[in-house]
């Protein structure tokens, strides 16, 4: 009896996946399954690399090798990924040289702002000049005293000076 439910279950299975639209992409696309084989075997080799027993932050920011197999196994994945939600009708890929990158304005306008406040924080010279924009030139003053100095008090006549 277990049996036939498993064979059920199975077939059950089976149907669904024949309707979902990623299993039939998945078992079309012959590039699709190179992309996420690729993605798994770089990910499992970076993962052996990573629990050699040294700790995680060392081997990350000092195994070249391990960090070569994760960029692999995200470039792996970020195919997948645009094969998987691109329509079905194969269109032409462009080489990732050939990719245009659009930087906005608001890139740019970041790049400025931390540009100019590095310049600001390490300049003495384009600081002071900032802030007399700012808050104006500082104004030099010579200080003099209307009050006369407070003179010491005479001794008393019948003491011997000292």
């Amino acid at each position: 009896m277990a049996r036939k439910n498993k064979l059920a279950k199975a077939g059950e299975a089976a149907w669904a996946a024949q309707g979902d639209r990623y299993m039939q992409r998945l078992l079309e696309d012959e590039e699709l399954r190179s992309s996420l084989l690729g993605a798994y075997t770089a990910a499992r080799g970076a993962y052996g690399r990573l629990s050699n027993g040294k700790g995680p932050t060392d081997a990350l920011f000092h195994d070249p090798e391990l960090q070569q197999e994760l960029i692999a196994a995200a470039t792996a994945l970020r195919e997948a990924t645009s094969s998987l939600t691109e329509p079905s009708a194969k269109k032409p890929k462009r080489k990732p040289a050939e990719k245009s990158r659009r930087r906005g304005p608001r890139r740019s306008l970041m790049l400025i702002v931390v540009g100019g406040a590095l310049a600001v924080a390490l300049s003495e010279e384009l600081r002071s000049k900032v802030l007399d924009m700012l808050f104006g030139a500082e104004e030099e003053f010579d200080y003099s005293s209307t009050t006369a100095p407070v003179e010491p008090a005479p001794a008393p006549v019948g003491t011997p000076a000292a």
